[in-house]
């Protein structure tokens, strides 16, 4: 992993244990924060996550406005908007590092893990990119969900020209992470 992504990295997980003792110190949550950015935006990082309305980058990383730039999609599919998005954050932004970002108890998962193998009638996009995944012997929806982020990982490489380019210079770095509910850690995912 190089330097920049690395030292992001560190950041991010630092203020997740701070998020996890409880003692929060994220600046740039008041207004005059806001209005400081107005002219443009650094984030460290991109987050790459679900729209679960319990899944929080900003709280749940202890940063503030302008710290992390935070992709949002039902299920984290890699459809067009998500895939744009994350190729603006890498190459306009200049982020070193993505994280694709799951959780626990993820509704997509459980509506896919219900469904399989039958074709589904709604959420044909969600409920398909899960299909990708599942095995039946999977019975567990978190463990589907920490899976579920290597093939995003490798979906955001495979479908991006811009991501592979500067995937390949070196200019960012992908992780896997998993959100748990039960503790509100943030727990990196090996490939």
């Amino acid at each position: 992993m190089n330097k920049r992504a690395k030292e992001a990295l560190d950041i991010l997980l630092e203020g997740n244990r701070n998020f996890v003792s409880g003692k929060n110190t994220a600046v740039h949550r008041t207004v005059d924060d806001l209005k400081s950015l107005q002219n443009g935006q650094s984030p460290i990082a991109c987050v790459v996550t679900c729209s679960d309305s319990r899944v929080i980058p900003e709280l749940v990383f202890d940063k503030g406005f302008g710290d992390i730039f935070v992709v949002r999609c039902a299920g984290v599919v890699i459809g067009e908007n998500v895939l744009e998005s994350v190729e603006y954050a890498v190459d306009h932004l200049k982020v070193p590092l993505v994280m694709v970002l799951s959780h626990d108890d993820c509704g997509v998962m459980k509506a896919a893990k219900a469904l399989y193998p039958k074709e589904p009638d709604h959420l044909e996009l969600l409920i398909r990119s899960v299909y990708e995944i599942i095995d039946s012997e999977t019975e567990c929806y978190n463990e589907l969900a920490r899976n579920y982020t290597l093939t995003k990982k490798r979906k955001l490489l495979k479908r991006s020209k811009i991501l592979r380019q500067a995937h390949h210079e070196g200019k960012f770095e992908i992780v896997r992470a998993y959100l748990k509910f039960d503790t509100g850690e943030v727990v990196i995912v090996e490939d």
